[in-house]
Protein backbone atom coordinates (compact mmCIF):
# COMPACT_ATOMS: atom_id res chain seq x y z
CA UNK A 1 0.00 0.00 0.00
CA UNK A 2 2.68 2.18 1.05
CA UNK A 3 4.48 1.69 -2.34
CA UNK A 4 1.02 2.25 -4.49
CA UNK A 5 0.56 5.50 -2.41
CA UNK A 6 4.48 7.01 -3.40
CA UNK A 7 3.97 5.78 -7.20
CA UNK A 8 0.81 7.48 -7.51
CA UNK A 9 2.77 10.85 -5.92
CA UNK A 10 5.61 10.73 -8.39
CA UNK A 11 3.17 10.53 -11.49
CA UNK A 12 1.16 13.14 -10.72
CA UNK A 13 4.14 15.35 -9.70
CA UNK A 14 5.21 14.32 -12.96
CA UNK A 15 2.10 15.05 -14.58
CA UNK A 16 2.39 18.69 -13.49
CA UNK A 17 5.42 19.20 -14.93
CA UNK A 18 4.89 17.68 -18.02
CA UNK A 19 1.54 19.61 -18.72
CA UNK A 20 2.48 22.88 -17.44
CA UNK A 21 6.31 23.03 -19.45
CA UNK A 22 6.97 21.80 -23.29
CA UNK A 23 8.66 18.40 -24.01
CA UNK A 24 12.12 19.51 -22.67
CA UNK A 25 12.27 22.69 -22.47
CA UNK A 26 14.86 24.66 -20.89
CA UNK A 27 13.69 26.03 -17.77
CA UNK A 28 16.97 26.38 -15.69
CA UNK A 29 19.47 26.95 -18.82
CA UNK A 30 22.01 28.84 -17.02
CA UNK A 31 22.34 26.64 -13.90
CA UNK A 32 22.19 23.62 -15.40
CA UNK A 33 24.86 24.92 -17.97
CA UNK A 34 26.74 25.90 -14.86
CA UNK A 35 26.34 22.35 -13.10
CA UNK A 36 27.72 20.86 -16.63
CA UNK A 37 30.48 22.77 -16.65
CA UNK A 38 31.25 21.34 -12.55
CA UNK A 39 30.52 17.82 -14.40
CA UNK A 40 32.89 18.11 -16.53
CA UNK A 41 35.62 19.57 -14.75
CA UNK A 42 34.99 16.24 -12.07
CA UNK A 43 34.85 14.26 -15.20
CA UNK A 44 38.73 15.18 -16.29
CA UNK A 45 40.04 15.30 -12.60
CA UNK A 46 38.54 11.98 -11.15
CA UNK A 47 36.16 10.09 -13.13
CA UNK A 48 38.18 10.41 -16.32
CA UNK A 49 41.23 9.06 -14.67
CA UNK A 50 39.77 6.61 -13.05
CA UNK A 51 38.37 5.44 -15.74
CA UNK A 52 41.10 4.80 -17.79
CA UNK A 53 42.85 3.18 -15.43
CA UNK A 54 40.07 0.85 -15.41
CA UNK A 55 40.16 0.14 -18.81
CA UNK A 56 44.16 -1.40 -18.42
CA UNK A 57 42.51 -4.32 -16.28
CA UNK A 58 42.14 -7.62 -17.62
CA UNK A 59 39.52 -8.34 -20.44
CA UNK A 60 37.83 -10.72 -17.85
CA UNK A 61 37.94 -8.42 -14.96
CA UNK A 62 36.02 -5.91 -16.72
CA UNK A 63 33.51 -8.00 -18.76
CA UNK A 64 33.13 -9.48 -15.22
CA UNK A 65 32.43 -6.25 -13.19
CA UNK A 66 29.82 -5.43 -16.97
CA UNK A 67 28.07 -8.09 -16.14
CA UNK A 68 27.49 -7.90 -12.49
CA UNK A 69 26.19 -4.45 -13.05
CA UNK A 70 23.92 -5.20 -15.69
CA UNK A 71 22.71 -8.01 -13.51
CA UNK A 72 22.01 -5.81 -10.38
CA UNK A 73 20.23 -3.15 -12.68
CA UNK A 74 17.59 -6.08 -13.79
CA UNK A 75 16.34 -5.97 -10.30
CA UNK A 76 15.16 -2.93 -11.88
CA UNK A 77 13.92 -3.94 -14.98
CA UNK A 78 11.61 -6.27 -13.59
CA UNK A 79 8.95 -4.21 -11.95
CA UNK A 80 8.76 -1.51 -14.73
CA UNK A 81 8.32 -4.62 -16.97
CA UNK A 82 5.23 -4.98 -14.56
CA UNK A 83 3.82 -1.82 -14.78
CA UNK A 84 4.08 -1.44 -18.67
CA UNK A 85 2.11 -4.73 -18.76
CA UNK A 86 5.27 -6.10 -20.23
CA UNK A 87 4.71 -9.48 -18.61
CA UNK A 88 7.00 -11.56 -21.62
CA UNK A 89 9.79 -9.31 -20.64
CA UNK A 90 9.31 -9.38 -17.49
CA UNK A 91 9.67 -12.95 -17.09
CA UNK A 92 12.51 -13.22 -19.52
CA UNK A 93 14.22 -10.35 -16.97
CA UNK A 94 13.55 -12.31 -13.89
CA UNK A 95 14.98 -15.89 -15.74
CA UNK A 96 18.19 -13.97 -16.94
CA UNK A 97 18.34 -12.23 -13.14
CA UNK A 98 17.78 -15.96 -11.73
CA UNK A 99 20.46 -17.85 -14.24
CA UNK A 100 23.22 -15.16 -13.66
CA UNK A 101 23.07 -14.96 -10.37
CA UNK A 102 23.44 -18.48 -9.81
CA UNK A 103 25.02 -20.32 -12.82
CA UNK A 104 26.29 -16.85 -13.86
CA UNK A 105 28.26 -16.71 -10.25
CA UNK A 106 26.31 -13.64 -8.70
CA UNK A 107 26.18 -12.26 -12.38
CA UNK A 108 30.05 -12.27 -13.03
CA UNK A 109 28.92 -14.15 -15.74
CA UNK A 110 25.93 -13.85 -18.76
CA UNK A 111 25.14 -17.52 -19.22
CA UNK A 112 21.53 -16.28 -19.64
CA UNK A 113 22.27 -13.99 -22.98
CA UNK A 114 23.75 -17.40 -24.54
CA UNK A 115 20.00 -19.28 -24.06
CA UNK A 116 18.11 -16.10 -24.85
CA UNK A 117 16.74 -14.24 -21.91
CA UNK A 118 17.94 -10.71 -22.52
CA UNK A 119 17.26 -8.25 -20.21
CA UNK A 120 16.01 -5.43 -21.61
CA UNK A 121 16.91 -2.27 -18.73
CA UNK A 122 13.91 -0.04 -17.76
CA UNK A 123 13.17 1.95 -15.00
CA UNK A 124 10.31 4.57 -13.63
CA UNK A 125 11.12 7.56 -15.97
CA UNK A 126 10.78 5.01 -18.29
CA UNK A 127 7.00 3.66 -17.03
CA UNK A 128 6.05 7.13 -16.64
CA UNK A 129 6.62 8.07 -20.62
CA UNK A 130 5.37 5.09 -21.40
CA UNK A 131 2.16 6.41 -20.05
CA UNK A 132 2.25 9.31 -21.40
CA UNK A 133 4.02 11.41 -18.87
CA UNK A 134 5.92 14.12 -20.89
CA UNK A 135 9.19 15.04 -20.39
CA UNK A 136 9.19 18.31 -18.83
CA UNK A 137 12.03 20.17 -17.74
CA UNK A 138 15.50 19.12 -18.94
CA UNK A 139 18.08 19.53 -16.32
CA UNK A 140 21.42 18.80 -15.54
CA UNK A 141 22.14 17.12 -12.07
CA UNK A 142 25.45 16.98 -9.89
CA UNK A 143 27.20 14.49 -10.94
CA UNK A 144 24.57 12.25 -12.43
CA UNK A 145 24.37 14.08 -15.55
CA UNK A 146 21.38 15.04 -17.71
CA UNK A 147 18.19 14.29 -16.99
CA UNK A 148 14.38 16.21 -16.98
CA UNK A 149 11.69 16.35 -14.55
CA UNK A 150 10.12 13.35 -15.47
CA UNK A 151 13.32 11.61 -15.02
CA UNK A 152 14.31 13.17 -12.05
CA UNK A 153 11.46 12.11 -10.16
CA UNK A 154 11.78 8.60 -12.02
CA UNK A 155 15.39 8.19 -10.02
CA UNK A 156 13.37 8.98 -7.03
CA UNK A 157 10.78 6.61 -7.32
CA UNK A 158 13.62 3.98 -8.39
CA UNK A 159 14.28 3.94 -4.76
CA UNK A 160 10.89 2.47 -3.47
CA UNK A 161 10.93 -0.02 -6.87
CA UNK A 162 13.94 -1.15 -6.83
CA UNK A 163 14.97 -4.27 -4.28
CA UNK A 164 18.65 -3.67 -4.85
CA UNK A 165 17.51 0.21 -3.48
CA UNK A 166 14.94 -1.32 -0.62
CA UNK A 167 17.82 -3.49 0.67
CA UNK A 168 20.85 -1.17 0.38
CA UNK A 169 20.26 2.55 0.81
CA UNK A 170 16.80 2.09 2.28
CA UNK A 171 18.71 -0.77 4.50
CA UNK A 172 15.25 -3.25 4.48
CA UNK A 173 15.72 -6.77 4.82
CA UNK A 174 14.27 -8.95 1.73
CA UNK A 175 14.31 -12.85 1.88
CA UNK A 176 17.09 -12.72 4.61
CA UNK A 177 19.51 -10.31 2.25
CA UNK A 178 20.32 -6.31 3.64
CA UNK A 179 22.64 -4.06 2.87
CA UNK A 180 23.70 -0.64 3.31
CA UNK A 181 23.95 3.04 1.75
CA UNK A 182 28.05 1.99 0.89
CA UNK A 183 26.85 -1.24 -1.31
CA UNK A 184 23.99 1.10 -3.51
CA UNK A 185 26.73 3.72 -3.84
CA UNK A 186 29.59 1.05 -4.43
CA UNK A 187 27.22 -0.31 -6.95
CA UNK A 188 26.54 2.74 -8.99
CA UNK A 189 29.25 4.47 -9.13
CA UNK A 190 31.22 1.03 -10.53
CA UNK A 191 28.57 0.93 -12.47
CA UNK A 192 29.51 4.38 -13.66
CA UNK A 193 33.20 4.03 -14.46
CA UNK A 194 32.24 0.77 -16.18
CA UNK A 195 29.97 3.07 -18.57
CA UNK A 196 32.55 5.98 -18.91
CA UNK A 197 35.37 3.16 -19.46
CA UNK A 198 33.82 1.56 -22.17
CA UNK A 199 32.82 5.00 -23.76
CA UNK A 200 36.12 6.37 -23.71
CA UNK A 201 37.20 7.27 -26.65
CA UNK A 202 33.25 8.19 -28.04
CA UNK A 203 32.98 11.04 -24.85
CA UNK A 204 36.80 12.38 -26.21
CA UNK A 205 35.30 12.49 -29.90
CA UNK A 206 31.97 14.29 -28.61
CA UNK A 207 34.29 16.84 -27.07
CA UNK A 208 36.58 17.36 -29.36
CA UNK A 209 33.99 17.59 -32.25
CA UNK A 210 31.27 19.39 -30.96
CA UNK A 211 30.68 23.24 -31.29
CA UNK A 212 28.28 23.02 -27.94
CA UNK A 213 29.02 20.46 -25.84
CA UNK A 214 26.07 20.97 -23.46
CA UNK A 215 23.73 21.21 -26.40
CA UNK A 216 25.16 17.70 -27.93
CA UNK A 217 24.96 15.63 -24.18
CA UNK A 218 21.14 17.32 -24.16
CA UNK A 219 20.61 16.07 -27.36
CA UNK A 220 21.58 12.51 -27.24
CA UNK A 221 20.66 11.91 -23.94
CA UNK A 222 16.84 13.04 -24.77
CA UNK A 223 16.97 10.70 -28.05
CA UNK A 224 18.42 7.95 -26.31
CA UNK A 225 15.54 8.24 -23.36
CA UNK A 226 12.75 8.43 -26.36
CA UNK A 227 14.40 5.49 -28.00
CA UNK A 228 14.12 3.39 -24.53
CA UNK A 229 10.25 4.55 -23.38
CA UNK A 230 9.29 3.21 -27.38
CA UNK A 231 11.74 0.51 -26.96
CA UNK A 232 13.44 1.08 -30.10
CA UNK A 233 16.78 1.26 -30.84
CA UNK A 234 19.33 3.12 -33.37
CA UNK A 235 22.48 2.76 -34.65
CA UNK A 236 22.60 6.13 -34.97
CA UNK A 237 21.39 6.86 -31.28
CA UNK A 238 24.49 7.95 -30.21
CA UNK A 239 24.20 8.19 -26.59
CA UNK A 240 21.99 4.91 -26.86
CA UNK A 241 25.37 3.52 -27.94
CA UNK A 242 27.07 5.12 -24.62
CA UNK A 243 24.42 3.33 -22.60
CA UNK A 244 25.07 0.03 -20.94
Amino acid sequence: MKLSKHIIVMVVIASFFSTQIKAAEECFEGTSRAIFKFNMMLDKAVIGPISRGYNKLPEPVKEGTSNFTSNVATLLSIPNHVFQGNFKDAGNATASFLINTSIGIVGLGNPAEKLGFEAQQEDVGQTLGAYGVGPGCYLVLPVLGPSTARDTVGMIADSFVDPFAHITWREKELLGISGNQVDYIGVRSVTAVDFRADNDTNLTSLETNSIDLYASYKSLYLQSRENKIKNSSSENDDWGNLDN
